[in-house]
């Protein structure tokens, strides 16, 4: 059965632009189960996602900034250096910095996360539905120019 007209891009319209999402963890793992997690588009408004796989805090400071990151997840465990110092770092240092999401281990860490200046945390092992979701709502205020609200 064809699919109906309004689940196609029109003719005349451009898909959405490409995002670019950093995703920061020394464990490759933590990486590719976001990535897998959150997939390659978190919600139809929006462009694919290109994502950005660090493991140093020098690459992560080099793309961010660069400005040519739209949002940066961290890993809050990381070691030695993790996700939530980074997030402040990046908050106090770059101008116009892209929304922060820090991965937390423990519902307890969401007010180290408060703390780190991150825009969003989300707790790992990730639900896929609650990360595309937080994901979506940080791209469409970054590319609305919204402020994004620390929770």
């Amino acid at each position: 059965m064809p699919a109906s007209a309004s689940s196609k891009t029109s003719p005349g319209s451009a898909a959405p632009p490409a995002v670019r999402v950093l995703v920061f963890s020394q464990r490759p793992e933590i990486r590719a189960a976001v990535i897998t997690a959150i997939g390659r588009r978190p919600a139809r408004d929006l462009g694919r996602i290109d994502w950005i796989e660090c493991d140093t805090i020098d690459a992560v400071l080099r793309y961010v900034d660069a400005g040519s990151v739209d949002l940066v997840m961290l890993d809050g465990e990381s070691q030695p250096t993790g996700g939530m110092g980074i997030a402040r770092q990046l908050k106090y240092e770059i101008k116009d910095c892209p929304p922060v999401c820090v991965l937390i281990a423990r519902q307890a860490d969401r007010w180290l996360a408060h703390w780190s200046l991150a825009d969003a945390s989300l707790r790992f092992p990730l639900d896929p539905l609650e990360a595309a979701a937080a994901v979506a709502e940080l791209l469409r205020n970054r590319l609305s120019g919204v402020p994004v609200v620390s929770n």
